[in-house]
């Protein structure tokens, strides 16, 4: 007797609505400490050089995450708009990819306006590792169930090795921000090397089902 859970699917078109919005949620939750320091600014009479000068920890924050953010979100657009149903164990993966993107404004925050210590990039870029943790479990289910979407199988392993790459750059800059100290978020900047190694991991993909 089949499982319904796994089997009952639901609308995509609410499902892409709801996304949507949790991530515009969060991409605006981002700006609330700053909306905070403006009042605390204005109380205090600085001006708007000295508020800048003195909130560039956590301007910077905002505009990391926030850059994060929308790249998941357009990362996620892609992904869904070929697919055609979502079961139960696909919309699960995504309550998880949610959940981090909903809690990346509390990780920023903490990155904004407290001194820097391992623990706290440990929070921020593990935020980050598990987003693209979600969205991989979400992919090799859509290779394991063909027929919720209309991407081929060859165009879903070229975004899961992109899942792979990101997530090995994150754990790399996880390791350097720990080893050097604040300074080391701007190794988040090996972001940049994702496509590079995306075809690396596709290659050793490739060969590794050559040989098997």
């Amino acid at each position: 007797m089949t499982d319904r859970t796994s089997t009952q699917s639901y609308r995509t078109e609410r499902f892409k609505a709801f996304v949507d919005a949790v991530v515009a949620i969060a991409m605006t939750l981002l700006i609330l400490p700053l909306m905070e320091s403006v009042s605390d600014a204005g109380a205090a009479k600085l001006t708007t050089f000295e508020f800048l000068a003195e909130h560039t920890g956590q301007l910077m924050s905002f505009l990391l995450s926030f850059f994060l953010i929308a790249n998941f979100w357009m990362g996620h657009h892609r992904q869904y708009d070929e697919v055609t149903a979502i079961t139960r164990p696909l919309l699960l993966c995504n309550v998880l990819w949610m959940a981090t993107i909903v809690w990346l404004p509390v990780p920023t925050a903490m990155l904004g306006q407290m001194d820097t210590d391992p623990l706290q990039q440990v929070v921020y870029i593990g935020t980050l590792i598990l987003t693209s943790v979600a969205t991989l479990i979400a992919r090799a289910y859509l290779l394991r169930h063909p027929e919720l979407t209309t991407a081929s199988a060859d165009r879903i392993r070229h975004g899961a090795a992109a899942d792979v790459a990101t997530i090995v750059l994150f754990a790399i800059a996880l390791g350097l921000g720990i080893a050097i100290g604040p300074v080391g978020y701007f190794a988040l900047l090996l972001l940049l090397f994702t496509g590079p190694l995306a075809r690396l991991v596709l290659l050793l993909w490739r060969r590794q089902a050559d040989v098997g």
